[in-house]
């Protein structure tokens, strides 16, 4: 007997409403992929993809008929996006591999469910759900679902050198669905062909290795791809830094409470020297954004458990706060014998609120200084005394201490 699924965003009348108009006159889709898969497993449903034996063209012509917003938003791929109700869906033919170079494909549209899923990475992402929650099931991916066991479909080595990323995602896939360890057949693949990376552009390299860090547990994962040379082909700079510290982390975040942070992780197997900082930004083509956190790291003073509330906020108020958090976690993660210390100060770093410095420039202009660097100087001067005095040195004491 099928497996039926019966969720309620199944009978979304929306997607209902889609799956309706793509089944009529010939036409046959289903819900594809990571849906049915979450699904299975009880996991939140994020992105619903649609497969359909109907070719682009003729599923724009029937939501046009229909009155729904259709838009081609990866049309070389067969892939259209439909909006009904507010509700974005990805509509993708049915296709088969044609000609593949380890970093693209080229495809033809099909109607052969089987040689869809066939040309699909990992069994776990071959599965189909009709409009009635059946599970439709062509190469055992359930069974795989279930048990958490992770592998490719049919020879693993083929699977990879159609596109070398599929090294990434089975470790990925493994770090969010994975149980015990990742199949032998795919460990050995990956370790043989991992040189393939190299032909992956920066941009897809870090999207993979970003999700596979946000997954709830990535240690084990990370381990496996340490074992195989994968982690050292993607991140050379871990080589002899290690990732020993990965499974403290992923404690600490557990016993604190602390949102997943796939970037801190990154920091935990990365040595924070600014050269090697500069390098992964540079080879990964990190966003600006995940940079410019990364330098600010690096460039945090060195931590003192030791100190007290006030001195603290005053080392604090020349720091990057972001960058503090960032160390203060990783010093936590260590459980070393200064962990209450670490975690007292960043109670104080929650509760902290930078002071404004009372003077500008113009004020020492106004009491006679001439523009210029001499200006930048006094004020850094001025500003460190009012530092070190907790803050407290009004404007007028300030400017009363100008020689």
């Amino acid at each position: 007997m099928a497996e039926r699924i019966d969720q309620d965003w199944i009978t979304s009348p929306s997607l209902q409403e889609l799956l309706r108009l793509l089944n009529e006159e010939n036409g046959e889709a289903r819900i594809a992929g990571g849906a049915v898969r979450n699904a299975l497993l009880d996991q939140p449903i994020s992105d619903v993809d649609i497969a359909t034996n109907l070719v682009p063209r003729d599923v724009i012509l029937r939501m046009q008929a229909a009155g729904h917003k259709s838009v081609p938003t990866g049309i070389e791929h067969g892939t259209v996006t439909v909006v009904l109700d507010g509700d974005a869906y990805e509509v993708t033919t049915l296709r088969r591999d044609i000609e593949t170079d380890g970093r693209h494909a080229k495809v033809l549209y099909g109607t052969d469910w089987v040689d869809d899923a066939r040309r699909r990475d990992l069994t776990i992402n071959a599965l189909y759900l009709n409009a009635d929650g059946t599970v439709y099931d062509p190469l055992g991916g359930m069974q795989d679902v279930l048990s958490q066991t992770v592998r490719f479909i049919d020879d693993a080595e083929t699977r990879i050198r159609e596109d070398y990323l599929r090294i990434l995602r089975f470790f990925r896939f493994f770090a969010w669905y994975g149980k015990f360890r990742p199949d032998a057949e795919g460990l050995k693949a990956c370790t043989r062909l991992k040189g393939g990376l190299s032909e992956l552009s920066a941009e897809r390299i870090w999207h993979e290795l970003s999700r596979l860090l946000a997954a709830p547990d990535p240690s084990r994962a990370i381990l496996w791809m340490r074992q195989t040379g994968v982690l050292s082909a993607v991140l050379p700079e871990t080589e002899k830094w290690g990732i020993d510290a990965l499974p403290g982390l992923m404690e600490a975040e557990r016993q604190h409470g602390w949102q997943v942070d796939g970037l801190l992780r990154l920091m935990a197997i990365i040595p924070p020297m600014e050269e090697r900082i500069l390098a992964i930004s540079d080879r990964l083509k990190l966003p600006n954004k995940v940079k410019s956190r990364l330098k600010n790291w690096v460039h945090v003073e060195p931590l003192d458990a030791s100190l007290k509330q006030d001195p603290f906020n005053q080392w604090l108020y020349w720091q990057n706060q972001t960058a503090v958090t960032d160390t203060l976690h990783l010093a936590i993660a260590k459980s070393d014998a200064e962990m209450k210390k670490y975690l007292r100060q960043l109670k104080w770093l929650k509760r902290w609120k930078k002071p404004e410095f009372p003077l500008r420039g113009g004020d020492l202009i106004d009491l006679g200084m001439e523009p210029g660097p001499a200006i930048s100087e006094k004020l850094l001067q001025l500003e460190g005394s009012w530092v070190k005095g907790n803050f407290t040195a009004s404007k007028d004491e300030l400017l009363s201490k100008r020689p």
